[in-house]
């Protein structure tokens, strides 16, 4: 049976497999190639690690494939609490989901582009390096868009938490925390890039420091036995 212990490991052992691929995907792999600004490197960087580039695009692809598997788990476990948030926060999932395995053609398109002779005969070489670079920006603002969503999902994710009595309440607190760190580096970086450099590492600390403690938890301790009307269900 789903036991709400069974429940909570899965979606922890989920959640692990989003961070540790979706952090090669979204940050080791742009840090060895995209250079802003600077079409000739990035281009070069390109094609020196285009075999690193492919196996980007398959881990963010098999790291969004299972932020949905998570969420809806979440959601088996969860959903006692309040159907609508739910519901809420598998939306959120699959709205950033959607964006995320679209904003990976971009990546990919940048690839293309590096490695086929084609366009560099046709647009020469400064026309072919910027237009890898152009995809390869397009990939960073389309990764930045959909932040917006993966940050909401934590919003009804805390709330879940800390109302469910399953977890300890200041993991929900955190979260919600979190969803307001992924936001203000959103906006910031849309309107003042600059700042969004300042401002990174300390929008960005607490939402990475609620999603560890998320996994840890659900792995670790798992999940107490929902209550209802005071009393402690135990699921077989």
């Amino acid at each position: 049976m789903r036991t709400p212990q069974r429940l909570a490991r899965t979606a922890g052992l989920f959640y692990l497999i989003v961070g540790v691929f979706g952090g090669f995907a979204e940050a080791y792999v742009p840090g060895k190639v995209y250079v802003p600004g600077d079409a000739a490197a990035t281009a070069h960087n390109v094609v020196a690690n285009a075999g690193l580039v492919r196996v980007g695009v398959v881990a963010d692809l098999v790291q969004a494939t299972f932020f949905l598997f998570t969420a809806m788990t979440l959601y088996l476990l969860l959903e006692r609490v309040n159907k609508n948030v739910a519901r809420a926060m598998v939306i959120f999932v699959a709205i950033s989901v959607a964006m995320m395995c679209l904003n990976r053609v971009h990546q990919f398109a940048a690839l293309l582009v590096a490695t086929d002779a084609s366009y560099a005969d046709a647009l020469g070489t400064p026309g072919s390096d910027a237009l890898v670079l152009l995809m390869l920006d397009l990939q960073h603002y389309g990764v930045l868009a959909a932040q917006v969503f993966f940050g909401l999902w934590l919003l009804p994710l805390g709330y879940l938490v800390y109302k469910s009595r399953m977890f300890p309440r200041v993991l929900g607190v955190l979260l919600v925390i979190g969803c307001a760190g992924y936001i203000v580096d959103v906006f910031a970086g849309f309107l003042a890039p600059d700042l969004a450099a300042a401002l990174g590492p300390f929008v960005l600390t607490p939402p990475a420091i609620a999603e560890i403690a998320m996994v840890l938890w659900l792995l670790v301790k798992g999940a107490k036995a929902p209550q209802q009307d005071g009393q402690v269900l135990v699921t077989a």
